[in-house]
């Protein structure tokens, strides 16, 4: 199987049920399709993000009425809660969830930099410590101790099932030094040899229980530096895999600094594989994103706006709950391609007394729209490179996200 549209990429380390070809491009935007062994995915794709094998406030159905094509789930967290044991007792995360969309999980690396990394307990020792075997850490729900190393991260991915998963990595802080930074990519680079291998090794297994097989993605790193991210970019598009993640942005940084490191790294992308900037979901993200070449995009962001009244609009954030949309009978306001069946079916003022009122049915709604108008903007930025009309349809975008809503 290759990992893109060339025979000459042929290798034995790549899994099975999985291919990319690119079909489109329009500048460094691009639309291609992942197979998988549950099924294609369009690109460019916003993957929904269900951290604890459910997408907060959103219901299966309701998840696949929106048009999602693969979803996200977390290691770290479903380590600690079920544990992996438990999802594998049940067939993996598609028969646990119920849904036959592709899953992607990532490596778990993130939550344990992001929760421990230079926070000490009240004795003063360090809640997570770095060695190059892997992190130790304590588990946020009982404090208990956990070591996580590349090859556990890829074990405890193989009993969750996903497709897709993720070579584990060390997320150095935005604000990192240089010397810092460094250290933190090299470290990322060996982890990713080490992953990659062990991703081998449960392939294998998995084939003797007739189980699908998973493609790895490995992660370039590098912070904000321009220099270390294309050494990054350029290691990592070396190794055999099916694609390759870019991690370590939107963790702090300035818009204009991740748009310069996109910027940096776009000529070195490798061109017969997907690329994923993880953690990045803004639709200002996607649209600029997409226009330097990303391929897939995830985020915690739109459902934990829903939950805090704020619903993503063509015209910029909208926060139900103020007063002045107490009596608007009309929808949230969207462009007529992005309407939603929240922004379609709902009014404004009664998506507010819900929210006024506590309804759990406020968040619910809101989660679900944000998320619906993400699928829906990276479809659309999909038919404008289809059509070679990518630029033409950024300048729409922004021409709307930057103006004043009608009401």
């Amino acid at each position: 199987m290759t990992s893109g549209n060339s025979s000459d990429n042929r290798s034995d380390t790549l899994p099975g049920g999985f291919s990319f070809r690119v079909e489109a491009s329009s500048g460094l935007a691009r639309a291609g399709t992942l197979e998988t062994p549950h099924g294609p995915v369009t690109t460019p794709v916003f993957m929904p993000v269900g951290t604890q094998a459910t997408v907060k406030g959103v219901a299966r159905e309701q998840i696949l009425s929106i048009g999602t094509e693969i979803l996200l789930s977390n290691t770290y967290h479903l380590h600690l809660r079920p544990g992996e044991a438990a999802v594998a007792h049940f067939g993996g995360l598609h028969a646990f969830m119920g849904i036959d969309l592709p899953i992607l999980t990532d490596s778990g690396g993130f939550q344990v930099f992001s929760l421990w990394m230079g926070k000490r307990a009240a004795d003063g020792k360090p809640l997570a410590k770095v060695t190059e075997d892997g992190v130790e850490f304590r588990s946020h729900l009982d404090g208990s101790k956990r070591f996580f190393t590349p090859e556990e991260s890829i074990r405890i991915q193989a009993d969750l099932g996903a497709d897709v998963i993720m070579a584990f990595d060390e997320c150095a802080p935005g604000n990192s030094d240089k010397p810092y930074a460094r250290a933190a990519m090299e470290r990322t680079h060996r982890w990713a040899v080490r992953s990659l291998e062990e991703n081998v090794r449960q392939n294998a297994r998995r084939r003797s229980e007739w189980l699908h097989e998973q493609a790895l993605f490995p992660i370039a790193q590098g912070v904000v530096y321009p220099d270390l991210r294309v050494e990054s970019v350029r290691f990592v598009a070396d190794l055999p895999s099916v694609g390759m993640a870019i991690g370590g942005l939107s963790v702090g940084e300035t818009k204009e600094e991740m748009l310069d490191v996109l910027d940096a790294i776009a000529p070195h992308l490798p061109k017969e594989k997907p690329r994923y900037l993880m953690g990045v979901g803004t639709p200002e993200d996607l649209v600029e994103g997409i226009y330097r070449g990303i391929d897939m995009f995830d985020c915690v962001l739109p459902t934990r706006l829903g939950r805090h009244e704020v619903a993503m609009s063509s015209f910029g954030n909208v926060k139900v709950s103020n007063e002045r949309y107490a009596l608007e009978k009309r929808g949230i306001p969207m462009l007529p391609e992005f309407e939603t069946h929240v922004s379609k079916t709902y009014s404004l003022g009664y998506l507010r007394h819900l929210l006024k009122a506590e309804e759990l049915l406020g968040g619910q709604l809101l989660s679900l729209h944000n998320l619906e108008y993400l699928i829906k903007l990276a479809k659309a930025a999909r038919h404008a490179v289809v059509e070679d009309e990518y630029e033409a349809f950024r300048k729409r975008f922004w021409e709307a996200y930057s103006s004043a809503a009608p009401w």
